[in-house]
């Protein structure tokens, strides 16, 4: 079987999950207003959305991460892409790319569809990008980290596989062949880095 690429699935899916999260951000962020940003440039950076808080009004710049490939599952992890091939190249990933202007990944898990076209449910957590990457570097060097020959699970130095995290090489299924930091969100929550909004 060949890897292939769901890119049309994978955008319907996208303005679905978009519409639904649009919702939920006036349901439970009532102390900022959010703006869906619609620049194709300003996406590439890393910013799905902004949001401004009411009475500081500060703005953050929010990039959405969802697991779409996994509707009506309930994963206790989130993948954080270090590198991915691009015509033979190997590519820093959106997780370590310097380029990126995000503040805070919103994860979007548990993503729940109990009728077609409609998601009804999901589990979101907000991590703010430098704690993240501060923590993780002072334990681990990101950018050091090689991609391994083989498809699946590595083990990375300084993390514990079962409670804190693991690699994961996509070779066999994904055409990019990203290889992801797989994080526990228990574990990101516990050291203060993620916080679970709705």
């Amino acid at each position: 079987m060949h890897p292939k690429s769901s890119f049309n699935s994978d955008l319907k899916k996208e303005k679905l999950l978009q519409h639904f999260l649009d919702i939920q951000y006036q349901k439970h962020l009532k102390q900022y207003t959010f703006k869906r940003n619609n620049s194709l440039k300003e996406q590439l950076l890393g910013v799905d959305i902004y949001l401004t808080h009411k009475v500081t009004n500060k703005q953050y710049s929010v990039d959405e991460k969802a697991q779409l490939d996994y509707i009506n599952e309930d994963l206790p992890t989130f993948a954080f892409e270090l590198s991915y091939l691009k015509n033979g190249t190997v590519k820093p990933g959106w997780f370590i790319d310097s380029k990126k202007t995000t503040d805070f990944y919103g994860l979007v898990t548990s993503i729940y569809c109990d009728e077609p076209n409609k998601f009804t449910s999901c589990k979101y957590y907000f991590v703010n990008r430098v704690k993240l990457i501060d923590y993780l570097s002072s334990r681990i060097n990101l950018k050091s980290i090689e991609r391994p020959q083989k498809h699946g699970i590595s083990l990375v130095p300084n993390l514990f596989a079962k409670k804190e995290g693991y690699l994961y090489l996509s070779s066999k299924n994904k055409i990019e062949q990203p290889l992801n930091l797989i994080l526990k969100l228990d574990f990101l929550i516990k050291n203060n880095v993620a916080r679970q909004l709705f």
